[in-house]
């Protein structure tokens, strides 16, 4: 009798300790329209996508299991070549279902997190859409700390961007996303029009090494672009265009590409007739010359006039010819 006693203290006391150890956690429980195969869950950070878990999916289904600090953003994709990003998904301390269909490419059913709900409404609301309401209705929430750094670091101005930070609440103040908007913030102050451009140094396609202050004394287009980019390839034969009418007059362009393969990076040049200097770190968004500018959407441009100053960003098409007839008229 004692021993059962003792016995029955002793699990007690295990049960007790155990549900101090409990902490919020999520599952995710999926199915897709493939049978088998490896399913990632992936981690974000600058605009990048990396493998955080893996699991195998057996008939049509798969599942992952795991615990975040506050809701964050991760990505779903297959163990095979996918052109796409991955499929976008707010995940959060609860149980969420995921349906995958391979023939949508651009997004999957989730329910069960309302961060992501909150996620697909802004995405189903783009048009007009105004970012200070979306952050003054939910100040503490990741997802409009996220759709801030991801949709509007390029569009607003740095002062714009300030206003929309101090609208955030003070828990999120160790957020990666609100950290890096305050970096890019002051890196967007540096390089607005009038500053003198920030020099740097990087690679050309054969490994000689050149500084953008190299090509100081004429009017020069600083071009962020790559292989991958489907704008920035359709801008191309504009700006061989108004290379080759303006070159003659004291005009070149100083191209750096965010591409991770060089010989993407190459052929790309070659069949775009792309014949100014053209460098790279082949290191995608995590590019240097990137980061000192504050790059974070392509194609991305700076108008740099012979006294190595900034004069314009990102003139395309029309504008940058017009701009251009002025300068040499």
């Amino acid at each position: 009798m004692k021993l059962y006693s003792k016995l029955l203290l002793l699990s007690s006391i295990v049960l007790t300790l155990s549900s101090f150890d409990t902490k919020p956690a999520y599952t995710i429980s999926g199915k897709i329209n493939v049978s088998s195969g490896i399913i990632y869950l992936k981690g974000f950070r600058n605009k990048i996508f990396f493998n955080v878990d893996s699991a195998k999916i057996i008939n049509g289904q798969f599942s992952f299991k795991g615990s975040v600090k506050r809701p964050d953003l991760f990505g779903l994709a297959l163990d095979r070549a996918e052109s796409f990003s991955p499929y976008y998904i707010f995940v959060e301390n609860s149980p969420i279902q995921v349906n995958i269909d391979t023939a949508h490419v651009r997004s999957a059913t989730v329910t069960g997190s309302a961060s992501h709900r909150l996620f697909q409404n802004y995405r189903s609301k783009f048009d007009g859409f105004n970012i200070d309401s979306l952050i003054k209705a939910n100040p503490a929430s990741p997802v409009a700390a996220y759709i801030l750094y991801r949709n509007f670091a390029t569009s607003l101005t740095p002062k714009q961007l300030e206003a929309s930070l101090a609208l955030f609440d003070p828990s999120l103040a160790d957020l990666s996303f609100l950290k890096e908007l305050k970096e890019i913030v002051k890196v967007k102050q540096r390089v607005d029009a009038g500053n003198p451009a920030v020099d740097f140094s990087a690679l050309t396609p054969e490994g000689k090494s050149i500084k953008l202050s190299s090509y100081f004394g004429n009017y020069l287009l600083l071009d962020f672009w790559a292989s991958w980019c489907g704008p920035c390839r359709r801008e191309n034969p504009n700006l061989v265009k108004l290379y080759n009418k303006y070159k003659a007059k004291g005009f070149t362009i100083f191209g750096v590409s965010l591409d991770q393969k060089k010989e993407s990076w190459t052929a790309a040049i070659a069949k775009d007739n792309l014949t100014w200097t053209h460098v790279s770190d082949l290191k995608f968004w995590d590019s240097a010359p990137a980061k000192l500018y504050a790059v974070r959407t392509i194609p991305s441009n700076f108008l740099i006039d012979p006294q190595g100053n900034i004069i314009a960003h990102n003139l395309t098409g029309e504008e940058l010819d017009q701009k251009l007839g002025e300068l040499f008229k």
